[in-house]
């Protein structure tokens, strides 16, 4: 394996990147169109930056922008507003939070974060916590939903979530914004960023407080969370034609627990709590040879996870630690031998470790893939590719995937894909004291069809999709031998709606149906029962108003049908319906002063049963800008 890494970065001399590969948002070649570079670029679909309307996959877009007008401080409550989105949180603000994409488990979404893979290593199902992940220092998000191993490899069985931070532009911008609001919260961003002709630079910085709301829904003692966080990007131009990058992401966060405390060792509260220090690195050349024909990227990432629990009632030291940690290399090239052809190929290499203080385990991962996209005539884009995983523990595994996009005339645009995923056993899974080596991936078949239509001469733009997946040898607890086993097949099918519009010049609305069938397709007792907290029907619509260069004031009606919490379907989560207000007031070029309530009308709804969830809150803060 050594071997592989120095013939690996051997190849950093004959190396040159391509559009910014699966690691960035924007081509480094930059896309303008009536004099207006595109920011709206999709990565996520094929690994390199693509227009939108060329893309055969399902994706949605969230920019920087969107992110300030509504607000937004936990990225899950912007996420859980998308098509296909559903979202459940144990308890308040730093709670454990899980994202399900079309009816996938939260530990089938890969996520990916300036381009480093951060699902947990060290946790049982190998999922990402969205509950740590506030928006401050966030850029962009890509939602890609659906299968798509061929690009990203293991986990992408429900989609894709791809985050970027802030990045450096061209001259000088300093920003930031603090503000106060109920349980006594405290959240407060900066960010600089400083760009020249060769060296781009940004740094933000963020600190969240909050005194919260009891986990346990029955409970009277708030929890809180704490939060400190930071993100670093630097991009130099060594020549035209050669360039380095480098990120770094960093937060420690403190979150207060509830548990299951004796006599009667059921949920109620308790002072417990946790800790979670997430470090992400990122480091890339890039270089361009044959007049830009050829483009390569070489890089490397780093992950590393720790999390501790503590109950102080059992004295100082943890109850339970979890440390996780990978390292993947990557090279990943793209030739454009000739017009309306791309040929994108790749070679990596992840090395993931773990340690709960009693089994420490470690596992490996050669990939290889490549991937055509060809335009054969104006309007039409079809995308091929094909990828090998050899897994250190169980072998090999291939996947396949293709889709297309077709203009079919004026702001029509006609989409469909087929894709496979698979999803490795984790460490826990396999090496654990509940662990079976002999695990096999899970693996899903994935189809989409869908239409996009401009109306309104191009004001407005509406998006349906019918998708379907099945999965098979998913992984589950075996009840009758206390291990994990290959036990598990689930099949969900579904229709998305996705609307945006921008009309009269200063109102933005953007709305959202999903109607989901999310079925357990194990044999048993269970067998054609809905999955646990997969709501059928689930739609959001956000409007924002701006009165000329002057206020502006909007608000999102969430509303979310009924549920299950368990797998026999006896424990409902009724439906709910989530209203808030939010209004800005720009006080010159620089100043703006803004507020928000939310759960305008005190809902009473749980997203996993037995835990509290925010009623009505309000909050008002400071927005600067200097550039």
């Amino acid at each position: 394996m050594k071997k592989f890494h120095i013939l690996l970065f051997a190849g950093a001399a004959f190396a040159a990147d391509p559009a910014c590969a699966q690691n960035a948002p924007v081509p480094e070649d930059e896309i303008v169109i009536a004099d207006r570079r595109r920011t709206d670029i999709i990565v996520v679909a094929s690994g390199i930056g693509e227009l939108p309307e060329n893309v055969g996959r399902a994706v949605t877009l969230i920019e920087r922008e969107e992110i300030e007008r509504r607000q937004t401080v936990a990225l899950s409550d912007l996420l859980g507003t998308t098509p296909g989105v559903t979202v459940s949180r144990n308890g308040g603000l730093g709670g454990f939070t899980g994202v399900r994409i079309r009816g996938a488990e939260a530990e089938q979404t890969l996520v990916l974060l300036d381009g480093v893979r951060v699902n947990d290593p060290s946790s049982p199902g190998g999922g990402f916590d969205f509950g740590n992940l506030l928006a401050g220092s966030i850029e962009r998000v890509e939602i890609l939903r659906g299968a798509n191993s061929v690009v990203w490899g293991s986990q992408a069985i429900g989609g894709v979530v791809n985050v970027v931070t802030r990045d450096g532009d061209y001259g000088f911008e300093a920003s930031g914004n603090a503000e106060y609001g109920s349980q006594n919260s405290l959240f407060a961003n900066a960010a600089l960023s400083r760009g020249g002709q060769k060296v781009r630079a940004t740094v933000t910085a963020g600190y969240a407080r909050t005194d919260g709301i009891s986990a346990a829904a029955n409970g009277a003692e708030a929890d809180g969370y704490r939060q400190f966080g930071s993100s670093g990007r630097v991009e130099a131009d060594l020549s035209p034609s050669v360039s380095v990058d480098l990120r770094g992401y960093y937060a420690n966060s403190r979150t207060e627990l509830d548990g299951f405390p004796p006599p009667a060792y059921s949920f109620a509260d308790t002072a417990e709590y946790s800790t979670a220090k997430e470090l992400y690195g990122y480091a890339g050349f890039k270089a361009a040879l044959l007049d830009d024909a050829l483009r390569n990227r070489l890089s490397i990432s780093i992950a590393r996870i720790d999390r501790d629990n503590f109950d102080p009632a059992f004295g100082a030291a943890p109850t339970f630690i979890g440390r996780g940690r990978s390292e993947r290399y990557e090279y990943q090239g793209v030739a454009r031998p000739g017009e309306g052809l791309e040929a994108v190929f790749g070679v990596e290499h992840e090395d993931s470790r773990f340690n709960d203080g009693t089994t420490f385990a470690a596992t490996g991962v050669t990939s290889f893939y490549g991937q055509a996209i060809v335009s054969p005539a104006d309007g039409a884009t079809f995308t091929a590719g094909l990828r090998n995983d050899d897994h250190q523990t169980f072998g090999s595994h291939a996947s396949f995937g293709l889709s297309a996009a077709f203009r079919a005339a004026w702001g029509t645009i006609l989409r469909g894909s087929y894709s496979e995923g698979f999803k490795a056993p984790t460490l826990y899974q396999l090496y654990s004291f509940y662990g079976t080596p002999g695990l096999q991936p899970e693996t899903a078949r994935s189809y989409d069809l869908g239409a996009e239509q401009r109306l309104l001469g191009g004001a407005a733009t509406l998006k349906a999709t019918w998708f379907r997946r099945n999965t098979a040898n998913q992984i589950d607890f075996d009840l009758g031998t206390f291990t994990y086993a290959n036990i598990a097949r689930t099949r969900t099918e579904g229709v998305e709606l996705e609307l945006s519009a921008q009309l009269f010049g200063d109102l933005e609305v953007r709305g959202s149906y999903t109607h989901l069938n999310a079925e357990n397709r194990s044999p048993g007792a269970n067998l054609g029962k809905e999955l646990i907290r997969r709501p059928r029907d689930s739609a959001s619509l956000s409007a924002d108003y701006r009165f000329g260069e002057g206020p502006s004031i909007g608000g999102t009606l969430t509303m979310v049908g009924r549920s299950f919490d368990n797998p026999g379907n006896t424990l409902v989560l009724q439906g709910y319906a989530l209203a808030s207000i939010r209004v800005e007031m720009p006080l010159g070029k620089r100043l703006a002063l803004y507020g928000r309530v939310e759960n305008l009308f005190d809902e009473e709804y749980q997203t996993v049963a037995g835990y509290g969830t925010l009623g009505r809150s309000g909050h008002a803060g400071i927005r600067l800008r200097f550039d």
